[in-house]
């Protein structure tokens, strides 16, 4: 039974199923986030979860099981929550100053993100490379759109969509992790100035 067919199997078909999962995933973001991988345990995910042992094994196989689906989950919610956030956005620029913001505002709610993100290259390095191949994706789609409307101009778009990755990554990290003594939307009016300027003289 591949990876695939075995998720297939264990997808709740009922919605006390799917609370019972998102439960779960909640928990064992809380426990993950907390304790790290190697110390963290299937025990303390059900007690957080408030669920019987049992009801772990209906929806996952293993403890990697279980991190693997919450690296996902956690990736797509940081991409919808982002994607909802710059929806509206009338043109890139605002687009890119709005999803900065949110994005911070993700990681102070959610400070465990960056610890199980992170910890995903020693545990599932796939998972962890498809987590951001993802986002560069979106990102690289969004920048071609935007320079064919005549938003942005021309260059490559998946060398832009590091970039701007890798700014958001540490920029997160530092503002929403380690010290919030400037708001998501300073950090954000100061990137956007960035990006749009840059470092040369005018």
């Amino acid at each position: 039974m591949t990876e695939g067919q075995a998720i297939a199997d264990k997808t709740p078909r009922t919605e006390r199923g799917r609370r019972t999962l998102r439960k779960l995933l909640e928990a064992a973001a809380q426990e993950f986030g907390t304790r790290g991988y190697h110390d963290a345990a299937i025990t303390g995910i059900t007690a957080r979860a408030g669920v019987a042992l049992g009801s772990f094994y209906t929806y996952f196989e293993s403890k990697e099981a279980v991190f693997r689906a919450l690296v996902k989950d956690m990736s797509h919610a940081v991409r919808s929550h982002v994607a909802e956030a710059v929806k509206d956005a009338p043109d890139r620029l605002t687009a890119e100053r709005t999803g900065l913001a949110a994005f911070i505002a993700f990681t102070r709610k959610h400070p465990e993100l960056y610890r199980i993100i992170e910890e995903a290259q020693f545990v599932a390095e796939d998972v962890y490379r498809q987590h951001y191949l993802t986002f560069v994706d979106g990102y690289r789609r969004n920048l071609s759109a935007a320079r064919g409307r005549g938003e942005i101009s021309e260059g490559p778009d998946e060398l832009r969509a590091w970039m701007l990755i890798g700014m958001s990554v540490f920029l997160g990290m530092r503002y929403g992790i380690w010290e919030q003594d400037l708001s998501p939307d300073e950090v954000a009016d100061e990137t956007i100035r960035f990006i749009s300027e840059g470092l040369a003289v005018r």
